[in-house]
């Protein structure tokens, strides 16, 4: 097994080579509803490409891992980008790897903010839904649509995950 990969706080700069970080921290957002609402405006670019391609609104259900996790199989989506937007003020782990000539690269593990969601780009590599400690709800944004839209990536050796030491979930 290779040396472990103990996931990093989700920033805004660390993540943007592999999507986008959905929450309430930017400068974009403005009132609206006669001053009853604030919009964070513009938070992620939703693609769906290919054919009959549209965009998708579903909840997931996740259930969580055992840390420290054995990082065996990822996944990209080759027509569409995919958001995970948690329905609570829990944290999960986010997992992203560079693409390379051979395949995904190392991977990068981040933990989010509680509340924090991500926008993975399309054909970003990344691990699955990884809550963090117990069951969590997510609003799932993806593409839906005629084609294969789904490339899975198995590991030689698994990689190993750690979550930063002292954290609680």
């Amino acid at each position: 097994m290779s040396d472990p990969i103990t996931a990093l706080p989700l920033t805004r700069e660390a993540f943007a080579p592999f999507g986008d970080v959905l929450d309430t921290a930017g400068d974009n957002h403005f009132p609206i509803n006669n001053g009853k609402c604030e919009r964070y405006h513009d938070l992620a670019r939703v693609e769906a490409m290919g054919p009959n391609a549209r965009v998708l609104v579903s909840i997931a259900r996740g259930t969580p891992y055992a840390f420290p996790l054995a990082l065996k199989m990822v996944e990209r989506h080759p027509f569409g980008s995919q958001i995970f937007m948690p329905l609570d003020q829990r944290p999960f782990l986010v997992v992203v790897c560079h693409d390379t000539n051979e395949g995904p690269g190392e991977p990068h593990a981040f933990v989010t903010a509680p509340g924090q969601g991500i926008n993975y780009h399309r054909n970003t590599w990344h691990a699955v839904l990884t809550p963090i400690g117990q069951n969590q709800d997510f609003i799932v944004v993806d593409r839906g649509g005629d084609g294969t839209n789904l490339e899975e990536f198995f590991f030689d050796e698994p990689w190993e995950i750690r979550l930063p030491d002292g954290f609680e979930p």
